[in-house]
């Protein structure tokens, strides 16, 4: 078994190997690889701490034990500790008070939407929602959170959450304010 430290950012290969293991969570429900990294991204940015044993069944779909199928202690492990590793990435970032540049997977022709990182992200407000209520009700800082709502809301099935159609260009903008937003949470 390979070891490594706990602050090293993850390999394409193993962010790819854990994109692989969320996908044959036997829910159907786990998160994607974009998606778990906002929702890391606001349970380390929030204003309460929240354990491993109360979001696992965020990330894997349902309780571990009923979602995922591992097929030995030492996956199990290696899968534990490869979104240890993201966490303590994410967590690195934040805690400097630099900018954290989200993982966003891209569409077929090269397009980063960025609309799974919102719904992790606001995924794990909603894990202490009373705690986010404060900086999503302050008028001088909660317009940081402003590029997350509109990526979560894009195609919300209620027309009147949508925000103005983005265009292309307007969306790098707001992936921008997204991560600039991440710094201000």
């Amino acid at each position: 078994m390979k070891t490594f430290a706990q602050h090293q950012p993850l390999t394409d290969a193993e962010l790819d190997g854990l994109a692989e293991f969320l996908q044959s969570c036997k829910s159907g429900k786990a998160m994607n690889v974009e998606q778990l990294d906002g929702f890391f991204a606001a349970l380390i940015a929030g204003p309460e701490t929240v354990v491993p044993s109360e979001y696992y069944p965020e990330v894997f779909g349902g309780e571990m034990a009923d979602a995922c199928q591992f097929v030995s202690l030492d996956e199990a492990n290696e899968i534990l500790g490869l979104m240890m590793r993201h966490w303590n990435t994410i967590a690195s970032a934040l805690y400097k008070g630099a900018v954290y540049v989200p993982l966003l997977l891209e569409d077929i022709d090269g397009m980063a939407h960025g609309n799974d990182w919102a719904r992790g992200f606001m995924r794990g407000m909603g894990m202490r929602q009373d705690g986010w209520a404060e900086l999503v009700n302050d008028e001088q800082h909660g317009g940081c959170l402003i590029a997350m709502m509109m990526l979560y809301h894009e195609h919300d099935e209620d027309p009147e959450m949508r925000p103005t159609p983005i265009s292309p260009e307007k969306r790098g903008q707001v992936i921008v304010h997204m991560a600039a937003g991440l710094v201000a949470a």
